[in-house]
């Protein structure tokens, strides 16, 4: 996978990145059970390779993790960390599949490197979803007026419009459209489990693939609660203390942004909260696909290994 594609995807995982159970990743998923993940990637040669570990949740070691607000602000950033080891095992074992196994292990991401590209995706995201939506505005403010909650309003609009436009050009890109496939079988597995149907291809197929704990629903309701508490920041600030607010304030934006989608799941019968939640579920067409049964085959491993491993199970099994 060449390094512009790894980037682009690394950007969606940012903006995506608060999904409850799992995630796509290159030719392959990753579930996430409370105690354990697991990576599930098929090779062009038919085989599924899995790696699957046990977790320890934060909040065991730390108290402090359960408290509200501040476990959805520590989920956005422990999330993120499991999911580009995800994207960096999976982009591996298609080099290996590509080029074999001796160039595969000359191509593996040092931590250096992860951490080097991570912070480059990192700012850049900070950059193109948050501070040029805020000078953009700045230059609009003769048209607009100096109310701050237009202001917000008009700045929340131009960071949504540039999310759309960011996904509708990498969406155009052969590796993201497979991995969006793969997104598809995730929320659909995911379904089926909730669902209580037995994991089968055919089970699993019937299902949505539009979920309402994706991560994508996540960052448009981080849209909503940035522009209300954007609005607080006073109007008089610089713009360069302007700009400092909206990195500051990331974690607060996540962790209530998180406490909605906890209580949105759990009300979703309610048709108010159906109503609130149809504009995520309008957004997921843009970041799935229809997957094919090879796709949903590995979603299926995904979550079985996950489950194996959450249940006690562990063996030695990594390819089949």
């Amino acid at each position: 996978m060449s390094v512009p594609t790894r980037i682009a995807l690394l950007m969606y995982l940012l903006a995506e990145k608060i999904n409850i159970g799992g995630q796509a990743v290159i030719e392959g998923v990753m579930m996430r059970a409370p105690r354990s993940m697991a990576i599930a990637v098929r090779r062009a040669s038919g085989e599924i390779v899995v790696k699957k570990d046990e977790v320890v949740p934060l909040s065991e070691r730390y108290p402090v993790v359960k408290l509200p607000v501040v476990r959805g602000a520590v989920a956005l950033f422990a999330s993120l960390i499991v999911g580009i080891k995800a994207l960096n095992f999976s982009a591996n074992e298609a080099i290996v599949e590509e080029e074999g196994e001796a160039a595969g292990k000359k191509e593996e991401m040092s931590s250096w490197v992860m951490a080097g590209t991570m912070a480059f995706a990192f700012g850049f995201g900070i950059l193109l979803f948050f501070i040029m939506p805020l000078y953009l505005t700045k230059l609009l403010v003769p048209l607009i007026g100096g109310s701050n909650i237009v202001f917000n309003l008009v700045d929340g609009v131009i960071r949504v419009t540039v999310f759309l436009l960011y996904i509708s050009v990498i969406s155009r890109m052969g590796d993201i459209q497979r991995v969006f496939q793969y997104h598809g079988a995730e929320h659909k597995s995911i379904f089926a489990f909730e669902a209580g149907d037995e994991l089968t291809v055919e089970n699993v197929r019937r299902h949505s693939r539009l979920h309402p704990r994706c991560g994508t629903s996540f960052l448009l309701i981080v849209m909503l609660v940035s522009i209300v508490i954007f609005s607080m920041v006073p109007k008089v600030w610089p713009f360069y203390m302007k700009a400092a607010s909206r990195v500051v304030l990331l974690p607060l934006i996540a962790g209530v942004s998180y406490e909605f989608l906890k209580w949105s799941a759990k009300n979703d019968s309610a048709a108010l909260v159906k109503l609130i939640i149809a504009p995520g579920l309008a957004l997921q067409r843009l970041t799935t696909r229809e997957p094919d049964d090879s796709q949903l085959e590995v979603a299926i491993r995904s979550m079985e290994e996950a489950l194996a491993v959450n249940a006690g199970y562990k063996d030695d099994r990594l390819v089949i």
